[in-house]
């Protein structure tokens, strides 16, 4: 029989609500991150300790402003050289997997996690998670939402204000509610 925790990595309907061995992994994570956001802006190093134990893999150039938030910390994994701006939240259910020099603006939510139309099956606690890829060299404006199962490209442009439902292929400029490719980037656009 499976464990909750299996059922959502492999995208299954999953008790999040109710699943002791859950609710542990989110009070880790969220004592971790309350350490976090209450730390000093010049306690970089401590920073950077608490972030490596909270998240699944990490590089060491590494920043992301305070507060952050996320359910578990052990299903993200990111790249070198990463920037997220301030009120970053990633419920990570599933897998988030991002890419190298990827940059975020402020109050940018990542979600893999979701609910199922049903009430009857949604008010037993019940959810799902599809995993997030987000490329290299991805730019993401305030206040985008990325929704479960989504990929971006590599060398994107995610406009401020966008809501992320679908994937978007590499080399793009995407904006919008729902997002969508305005147009493709230039050779030199990429380059700059």
């Amino acid at each position: 029989m499976m464990t909750e925790k299996e059922k959502a990595a492999q995208g299954l309907l999953y008790d999040a609500n109710f699943n002791q061995e859950l609710l542990n992994d989110r009070k880790r994570a969220k004592e971790l991150i309350y350490r976090y956001n209450l730390l000093s802006p010049t306690q970089e190093t401590e920073r950077l300790k608490l972030l490596h134990q909270l998240l699944g893999k990490c590089k060491e150039s590494l920043i992301i402003e305070p507060p952050f938030h996320c359910d578990y910390g052990y299903n993200i994994e990111i790249d070198a050289c990463f920037y997220a701006n301030v009120n970053l939240v990633i419920l990570d259910g599933a897998k988030v997997t991002i890419g190298k020099q990827v940059f975020i603006g402020p109050n940018v939510a990542i979600y893999t996690a979701g609910h199922p139309l049903d009430s009857e099956t949604r008010v037993q606690g019940l959810e799902y998670a599809h995993p997030i890829t987000i490329g290299d060299r991805v730019w993401i404006g305030g206040n985008v939402v990325i929704l479960p199962g989504v990929t971006i490209g590599n060398d994107c442009v995610i406009g401020a204000g966008s809501i992320v439902t679908k994937n978007i292929p590499p080399y793009t400029l995407a904006v919008g509610n729902p997002c969508r490719v305005v147009r493709n980037l230039t050779p030199q656009e990429i380059k700059k």
